[in-house]
């Protein structure tokens, strides 16, 4: 989800609500302890030189039950972070306490902002040897010479 985006939903939303990949709400009580640039340089296995850039909000809760972070006040930290830190209309990746800072991208289904599970990759697998995965057929469902299928004592295998 861009940066443009949020500041959509967030002009209609009359609540903020986070949802973790597992269904659970990130507490009510939670505060935007960051709103950053994050520029990330480096090498791929494949000799590559990559440059990546996200906006990253950081979730924390706090102790203080008695304060919510309302849309409006999220969208003001969002424009006075845009004007200081210029940033770009990118897409937003959220960090948030969990075993250990956990990243997430960031989605919406109407009603909540959905903390997205992400994943790493090769992203030079031509370059370092990674086999492509083959796709895992059931034998039952693999053809013969006439068309049909294989059968235990159809003499097909």
């Amino acid at each position: 989800m861009k940066l443009s985006e949020v500041k959509r939903v967030l002009k209609e939303l009359k609540v903020i609500a986070f949802q973790l990949p597992n269904g659970e709400l990130v507490p009510n009580h939670f505060h935007v302890t960051e709103v950053g640039n994050i520029t990330k340089n480096f090498i791929d296995c494949g000799g590559t030189v990559r440059n990546e850039e996200v906006i990253n909000f950081q979730l924390w809760n706090a102790n203080d039950y008695d304060h919510r972070l309302h849309p409006d006040k999220l969208l003001n930290i969002i424009e006075l972070s845009e004007k200081v830190l210029e940033l770009k209309d990118q897409e937003i990746e959220v960090e948030y306490q969990g075993q250990t800072i956990e990243k997430f991208a960031l989605e919406f289904d109407g009603k909540n902002f959905l903390l997205a599970t992400k994943q790493t990759d090769c992203l030079a697998p031509d370059k370092c040897g990674i086999p492509e995965e083959k796709p895992k057929l059931q034998m039952v469902n693999v053809g013969n010479a006439d068309g049909g299928t294989c059968t235990p004592g159809g003499g097909c295998c």
